[in-house]
């Protein structure tokens, strides 16, 4: 609290917009407040690029601690972008090799679609160990999402993630299995996680390699782990972050992807994240497009107006409380002198820039 808009990405004064707490860089450079510098490497593919670095956003700056958040967007190649999302990068991000140079507190990694049918095959791989190997040794805490976990405990670990059975698809209970971790202070022992995955990487695995599991689900597996020094790396397979209709975002668009032959068969639900009126919708609207598609009549419009304000969003406090003990915890150990403070390097001509 708060986040300081120290360059003019859209993403702040869209939260600014929605009441959360946005500081002016005049007015953060007044104040005697210290500074924490995150790092926020977005690698998730165009569709989702700035809706993630919006929910990402948020909950750094929902933390409760009295600190300014300067947040450093970044990402690297090996990412496919259409036109739209590199002209939004070249504008509003900056560059790895200038996140590097100037140093951070910590340092957020996310998820994104692979491509190949190994980690090691995707262009992104050499990048992402460039900068997990970096991180590891100059930022105090790193925490990865998703797909970023399965890659990093590879590159670090060998730590080979299985494909499941299914897509783990949906909102699933969880509880926490080590309740003294200061990550989860005051954290409820049963709570709510959106996952959205094809793979996974067992408890199992990661306790055989020194891994400390934090919570999991009886559905969805390992949701929260930390590296074996219990703090260095942040482990999350779910998605902490994810909006009320993230979920029915997904949905719909499996659901488009087969009305337009993209996918042979209708996507099922997510679970645990309709309710019985949202499925009946669900249900009716699948049997019109079926009956459209066979007799090749008009296809009608997916019912998402009729559907989100039916939704819920039950696990967005808990994610809320996890980044604020994460912070507190970066705040604690980072060592203040150990760099420069990015409000020294920022060139106030240009304040996307890092001297």
């Amino acid at each position: 609290m708060p986040l300081v808009a120290h360059t003019p990405l859209p993403t702040l004064d869209l939260l600014k917009q929605q009441g959360e707490e946005v500081l002016e860089l005049g007015q953060a450079l007044h104040q005697d407040i210290r500074e924490l510098h995150i790092g926020f490497l977005n690698l998730m593919p165009n569709a989702s690029f700035q809706a993630t670095e919006r929910q990402f956003l948020r909950l750094v700056g929902s933390s409760n601690q009295i600190v300014q958040y300067y947040i450093y967007l970044f990402t690297i190649d090996g990412v496919e972008r259409n036109d739209a999302t590199q002209n939004y990068i070249d504008k509003y991000y900056t560059t790895f090799d200038k996140v590097r140079s100037a140093g951070l507190d910590s340092l957020i990694i996310t998820g994104t679609n692979p491509a190949n049918p190994t980690l090691e095959q995707e262009p992104f791989w050499e990048p992402l160990g460039e900068v997990v190997d970096w991180a590891t040794q100059n930022v105090t805490s790193v925490l990865c999402s998703c797909l970023a976990v399965h890659a990093i405990v590879k590159h670090l670990h060998s730590i080979e993630r299985k494909p499941l059975e299914k897509k783990r698809w949906g909102v699933y209970s969880h509880r926490i299995t080590n309740a003294r971790h200061p990550l989860l202070r005051n954290i409820n022992t049963r709570f709510d996680v959106p996952h959205s995955r094809n793979n996974d990487v067992s408890p199992e695995q990661l306790q055989a390699a020194g891994f400390k599991i934090l919570v999991h689900g009886a559905e969805s597996g390992v949701h929260m782990a930390v590296s074996p020094d219990m703090f260095r790396i942040v482990y999350l397979q779910g998605h902490p972050e994810y909006d009320r209709i993230s979920l029915l975002k997904e949905y719909k668009r499996e659901v488009n992807r087969f009305v337009i032959g993209d996918r042979d068969t209708y996507p099922e639900s997510p679970e645990n994240y309709f309710n019985t009126e949202v499925e009946a919708i669900i249900k009716s609207y699948k049997q019109v497009i079926i009956e459209a598609r066979t007799k090749n009549k008009p296809q009608p419009a997916f019912p998402e107006d009729e559907i989100e304000p039916l939704l819920d969003n039950t696990w967005r406090d808990t994610g809320k409380s996890i980044f604020d003990n994460w912070l507190g915890l970066v705040y604690q150990l980072t060592n203040v002198d150990r760099h420069l403070p990015f409000t020294e390097g920022i060139d106030p001509d240009d304040p996307l820039k890092i001297k």
